[in-house]
């Protein structure tokens, strides 16, 4: 069975888009959406907070959970009273799934790969919210990556609507 899949125009409207699919939990790739690959540390943090306070808008979600296969660490986490927030590095997506297992449903994961962020959605069963830049503005490994995907999400997943 397919999963659902939804393509994100731009990153304003990633929360919007986790309101209108009453999603309890998001699960957030950091690269591209919440800090550049190469982008410094005060734009992963600030990232961060920005998402999170955009977040905290949303009554009905209750888990951020921020993933990346790479090793960037936060130097502060900041603190959202109502949003339980998680920070997972060197993630393994989408082989290691245990730690998502408990988190609460229905949920999102959000990222720029299908190999990746929407293969971890399809093992979840979650739904993918897609969020493509331009291939030229990414560096080599993601762009090819990036093609990859594009090969395998039809067969993947059940819409490509936006």
């Amino acid at each position: 069975m397919k999963s659902p899949y939804k393509r994100l125009v731009n990153e304003r409207e990633v929360a919007q888009r986790v309101r209108e699919l009453s999603a309890r939990t998001a699960i957030i790739d950091i690269e591209p959406l919440i800090a550049y690959w190469d982008g410094t540390q005060a734009a992963l943090d600030e990232g961060i907070a920005d998402i999170l306070e955009r977040f905290a808008e949303n009554p009905e979600l209750e888990v951020v959970c921020f993933a990346t296969n790479s090793a960037r660490l936060p130097s502060l986490f900041p603190d959202q009273p109502r949003l339980r927030a998680m920070y997972m590095v060197s993630a393994r997506k989408p082989i290691k799934v245990a730690a998502y297992l408990d988190l609460p449903r229905p949920g999102v994961v959000i990222g720029d790969q299908v190999c990746t962020d929407g293969l971890l959605a399809r093992r979840l069963g979650y739904t993918f919210l897609h969020y493509q830049p331009s291939p030229a503005s990414m560096p080599l490994g993601p762009r090819l990556l990036y093609g990859c995907g594009e090969l395998l999400r039809p067969f993947l997943f059940s819409s490509t609507g936006s």
